[in-house]
Formats: C-alpha cells, structure tokens, sequence
C-alpha cells in the first residue's frame, strides 16, 4: 500500500504561491484527497467560543471591536463568574459541542487573573469537554500553570504574513507571537493557531501566513482561518472583502500544507452561504465554531448548522451513529484508497 504523504516543515516561498495558483478544481482535489488520508471526510469537530473577559484591551489590532482605542460601542465587561462558565459550557455540551474556548481581551494575563481561569479550565473539563483559552500574550511560567491546571488547547493567532503584520498590529510584534507560541508548546500544551483574511493582504500575504504556520517545529492541532468581520468603528471597516474562491483556495493550501491539523471555520460564518461553508468543507475544513456569538461577533444558530450538516451528511465528530449517506461502506478500503490518492495528489506537479 502507497505511504500516505508525511507532514513537511520545509515549505519554501514558490512552492506554496503555486499552490495558490493552481486551477481551482485541481487545488480542491488535492486537499480532498489529503484530507481523507488523514480524517472522516464527512465529520466536523464542533467548539464553542465564550468571552469570559470582554473589551477594553490595550492593544491596536485593526480588526478588533475590544480594542479601547476604537469606538464600537462595545460595553466592556469583567470576568465573568465561575458558575456562568460552568453554566455556558454545560450548555454547549448539550448542544453537540466537544471542546470549550475561552476568550479574555486581555494584553497578557497578570498572574492573579490566573487563578480564576484555571479554576474555569478544571471546572470545564469536568464536564467531559475539551478546554482551550485565549488570554493574550504569556510568559513561560504562566503557560506552565495553565497546562499544570489541565488546559489542553492555547489560541494565539499569528493573524497574517510577518510581512503585512505591521499595517494591522503595532502595539506588539510577530515575534512576540511567535514567543507566546513557544512557551506554550514547551508547556506540552496543544497550539490553535492560524489567521484572518479579507484584511486588504495580498494573495502572497495569505501564502506567507500559511507558510510561518506550517513551517512551525510543529504544526498547530488547530488552525483556525477567519474571514474578517467588519465592525463599525474599526480601521478595518470598509475593506474590500475577499473572493469567495480566494477563502476556499485559503482552507484548501492550510489542508495540504498542516495535514494532520483539524482546519476550523471559524469568524466570518453569518457573511458565508451555505453552499461556500460546503466547499470550504470539501476544501479540507474539519472544524467549526458552534453557537451563537464568537467572543463578540454572531455566529449561525446551532439548528442551521444541524439543517446544513443533514443536507450534506456530516455528522459531527464524537457522534456514534452512521452518517445517513455512509451506511454499509467498506472504510478500510476507503482509507486506502484515500491514501494513495494522496500521495498522487501531494507529488509535485509535472
């Protein structure tokens, strides 16, 4: 039997721009196929998104309603209590969801808020969830906590290209990410990380994004890709939005480059119809966020997402029962095949 296609770490520059211009039916083929090697192509990870800390963040971050130097008429809030934490991710268990994010608009955390997000992590994987947090900026001993508290995912997105960084973010640097990163991953926590697009970047700029990604010593386990919203208020408000095909040719390079990653839909999901959500899945997406908001944003309603997944059979992941449309399969066979249609499909092109 073919080998499936290992995971690279060494993706030069005109390697991945090719990718990006590859015909768009040839592109969506070989993440299809790399995808199956790897993953269920008809089951979706589903994660709930709660802020447990909203506005007032010190940082200029363009695209961000919680930034203080943006007027948006976001109310800012403090930590929340932890039994509505509680409260939040019980209900999003109910709902299907298996992993619980967690977002203060926070800097960096100071070490006496850590305390009350570790005391949230402990009682969220109670419930039998899986945890992620996103609280800015860490230090090495504040990473520790977190993973000695149980924490299994970290969020600390790279946003864009190191190139296009500086016209979005100036109050902290891509290397500051990359640090934050770092001390996560040597806390043996699991990284979310991935990006934004529809920023005003250019198509190099979204290659380069995917290529800092892929190119970590590990790739991220999650990698979220984002489709700006625009919030009045923000620098950002009025950018000209990206081709659909541009989002989808997005998911479908981060899918080849990070096979083993779950690829998340994740902002930018109410501006999507349903049948470019379907083609982001065929592209290789394999997550999503569950639930009505995203930190402060909207987010489709937990019934349409179950109406579009019974249209296309997907089931979401964990979900014992047969998909409608994948009864009596022989998925061993399946998985073979898929495998050797990958290697064919990652083989550089002729």
């Amino acid at each position: 039997m073919s080998e499936v296609p290992v995971a690279r770490h060494d993706w030069r520059r005109e390697e991945v721009q090719a990718l990006f211009a590859l015909p768009f039916n040839d592109l969506l083929f070989r993440a299809q196929a790399v995808h199956r090697a790897y993953f269920d192509a008809n089951e979706v990870q589903l994660s709930t998104l709660l802020s447990i800390k909203t506005g007032a963040c010190p940082e200029d971050c363009a695209y961000c309603p919680q930034s203080v130097r943006y007027d948006t008429g976001l109310k800012a809030e403090p930590l929340m209590p932890l039994q509505e934490v509680r409260r939040a991710a019980a209900e999003a268990k109910a709902n299907g969801a298996t992993r619980f994010c967690m977002g203060a608009a926070w800097r960096s955390p100071k070490d006496r808020d850590l305390e009350q997000v570790e005391a949230m992590v402990r009682a969220v994987k109670a419930l039998g969830l899986e945890t992620c947090v996103t609280l800015g900026m860490l230090k090495q001993h504040q990473a520790q906590r977190l993973a000695e508290a149980g924490l299994d995912y970290y969020n600390h997105n790279i946003d864009t290209s190191p190139e296009f960084y500086g016209e979005i973010i100036t109050t902290r640097s891509f290397e500051d990410r990359l640090e934050t990163l770092a001390h996560v991953r040597d806390a043996g926590m699991k990284v979310c990380c991935g990006g934004i697009v529809g920023m005003g970047e250019s198509a190099g700029d979204r290659a380069e994004m995917l290529r800092a990604l892929a190119n970590l010593p590990q790739h991220p386990e999650s990698v979220p890709i984002n489709e700006l919203v625009q919030v009045p208020g923000t620098p950002l408000q009025g950018t000209e939005a990206i081709d659909p095909f541009d989002f989808v040719r997005t998911v479908a390079v981060a899918r080849i480059m990070m096979p083993r990653s779950h690829v998340r839909l994740s902002a930018g999901r109410t501006q999507m119809s349903d049948e470019l959500q379907a083609l982001c899945f065929l592209a290789g997406a394999n997550s999503i966020f569950y639930g009505e908001r995203l930190l402060t944003t909207a987010n489709p309603q937990n019934e349409k997402d179950r109406r579009l997944f019974a249209r296309l059979g997907i089931r979401p992941q964990g979900q014992v029962e047969a998909a409608a449309h994948g009864c009596g399969h022989d998925h061993e066979h399946e998985r073979t095949c898929a495998a050797q249609a990958a290697e064919r499909a990652a083989a550089p092109s002729a």
